[in-house]
């Protein structure tokens, strides 16, 4: 009796499938069930809600394809990607800028074709990263390391980075550790900015060693906590974390100074030999529309990478590069030159700063 109900499932399946197919119906129009998964790695807490809604949803509403987050940081996710280089799992990764081309010389990411991701027509060209002629990148949105401070202690916002130096800002700063991925690219922007030679940033440590902080922050966490805590009153954050904050009803401001901010983004990568490739570039075509990009903008003030992206001027206002911005006003460094440097830097870090 079980096998004849069986058989009587299979062939009822069956026949639905054929009068489907008859019928002319797509097969990205089927349930999730019959259509399989993709996974994407992508980061934890309001980022990785954001992608969900943003990104993953609609993707899953238009292809009927299931989206499984595999959640991590972008450190965490190379290694997995190294480790999986022979038989990955993932289809698709976001990482950051400088992970994302640490992936590239590994060998860990497929190129991404234009034919396949037809909306990589609409991305900035700042935001289409090559290699060797193929595209190994796309941004999905940028974010700053700009002036935080507290809006009942600091009535007056900052304007200037040299701000941090002021004695009634003694022993309440905060900056990044060259353990938190702006640490290093902070110190090489101060560098620039202050004038010093590119190769020589002896004055910019001697600089820095007389700033009176509270703390290096190691991760964005470790700053928020800072700034909710009272700890920090004024410094450097991201303003994705920043206005998180003030969203939540801290007193937290965030403000671009006149020298600039230093910049990155939140890329997207097809990775090599996915299980899964053709839903892959769908979910980066998904991500780089302009809905997609406003979304994001909306939950986490990320820059649109993307042309043609409209928000409300709150949410304007709040972006990387501030009221008037745009990606042209951010200083977005060559991560191939911070990779190179990174060693060296966080040696001289050690040994100004961290020992006194």
């Amino acid at each position: 009796m079980t096998h004849t109900r069986a058989a009587t499932r299979t062939v009822s399946r069956f026949a639905a499938l054929t009068a489907v197919l008859a019928a002319g119906v797509s097969l990205y129009a089927l349930p999730a069930a019959a259509q399989g998964e993709i996974r994407v790695a992508w980061y934890g807490g309001n980022w990785g809600e954001a992608f969900r809604t943003c990104v993953a949803e609609p993707f899953t509403k238009a292809t009927g394809v299931r989206v499984v987050p595999e959640i991590g940081t972008s450190t965490a996710t190379f290694a997995k990607l190294q480790q999986q280089k022979d038989a990955p799992t993932l289809d698709v990764a976001y990482m950051d800028g400088g992970i994302s081309e640490m992936a590239q010389a590994a060998g860990v990411l497929e190129a991404i074709d234009p034919t396949g991701v037809p909306n990589l027509a609409k991305a900035l060209p700042e935001a289409i990263y090559k290699a060797d002629g193929s595209i190994f990148a796309v941004g999905s949105g940028y974010y700053s390391l700009g002036l935080t401070y507290n809006t009942k202690e600091i009535k007056t916002p900052p304007t200037s980075w040299n701000d941090l130096w002021k004695p009634e800002f003694a022993d309440t700063v905060t900056i990044p550790s060259p353990a938190n991925s702006s640490g290093v690219p902070f110190v090489m922007f101060l560098n620039r900015m202050w004038g010093n030679p590119p190769g020589d940033l002896s004055k910019t440590f001697e600089k820095l060693k007389t700033l009176k902080t509270a703390l290096y922050f190691d991760s964005s966490g470790a700053a928020s906590n800072a700034y909710q805590s009272g700890e920090a009153i004024i410094g450097a954050h991201f303003n994705v974390g920043a206005w998180d904050l003030a969203d939540k009803g801290l007193p937290i401001g965030f403000a671009v100074p006149k020298e600039g901010v230093w910049a990155t983004d939140a890329r997207l990568h097809l990775v090599k030999n996915a299980p899964h490739k053709a839903d892959a570039q769908r979910f980066i075509d998904t991500a780089l529309t302009p809905e997609a990009s406003a979304c994001l903008a909306e939950k986490l003030y990320l820059g649109p990478a993307v042309q043609n992206v409209s928000v409300s001027p709150d949410v304007e206002r709040k972006l990387p590069w501030g009221v008037g911005g745009s990606v042209k006003n951010l200083q977005l460094f060559n991560w191939a030159d911070i990779n190179r440097d990174r060693a060296a830097i966080t040696d001289a870090w050690n040994r100004e700063l961290a020992r006194q």
